[in-house]
């Protein structure tokens, strides 16, 4: 039976090195390349043609590409025939959502048992679309609303003003005019609230805020 070729991309060597040992044992699947980086990654399919792709949701990116979201919609946009599925750490619903919507096939959180990913290819090889109920289901929906609520009531007064602002589309430098404050401490108080948030990028914080109706 001829193998199906995959690419992987991680910025991580072990968790390369476990995914790549975990799906050629099944002796269905050729790991012709590994990537640690957005431009690696584009270079490899670009190349080896592969049928699938696994990739992290975070790559090391650069001007061209960039990483996230962005990057997952060029990949879809300009490899239309490689079938997609992403590794993330994250569980924001809205954010893994919008990932389907771009166009992978199958979104695997980081923390799940690495044989789900050979259950994942499986569906994907089939022509199927794959959702993990670990990421997906509606107990993760009331663990996320609850522990969602506590990050949002954590925000100090200042910070809660700073992310106000921020959603309306007012910029770093202009909310350190409007409410007086110089762009380091907005900044900073900036990045508090996306710690607080347990978000590692502005589109998963808009994509938080609009699951959680943060005004």
């Amino acid at each position: 039976m001829k193998k199906r070729k995959v690419v992987l991309a991680d910025d991580h060597p072990i968790v390369l090195a476990g995914v790549k040992e975990t799906i050629e044992s099944t002796g269905l699947y050729e790991v012709v390349r590994v990537a640690q980086t957005s431009g690696e990654l584009v270079g490899a399919i670009t190349e080896h043609s592969p049928e699938i792709v696994i990739t992290d949701f975070y790559m090391p990116g650069d001007e061209n590409y960039g990483d996230g979201v962005r990057f997952i919609n060029y990949l879809v946009r300009h490899f239309p025939n490689v079938r997609f599925l992403v590794l993330t750490m994250l569980s924001n619903r809205s954010l893994l959502g919008s990932l389907y919507d771009c166009g992978v096939r199958g979104v695997l959180q980081k923390s799940i048992d690495l044989s789900e990913i050979n259950t994942a290819l499986l569906a994907i090889s089939r022509g199927e679309i794959f959702k993990s109920i670990n990421s997906l289901g509606p107990e993760s929906v009331l663990e996320s609303t609850s522990l969602a609520s506590e990050r949002i009531e954590s925000l100090s007064a200042k910070e809660a003003e700073v992310l106000r602002l921020f959603l309306a589309g007012v910029r770093v430098k202009d909310i350190a005019t409007n409410l007086q404050r110089s762009a380091r401490t907005v900044s900073t108080q900036k990045t508090s609230v996306m710690r607080k948030l347990g978000v590692y990028s502005d589109q998963e914080l808009f994509a938080f805020c609009k699951e959680h109706r943060v005004i």
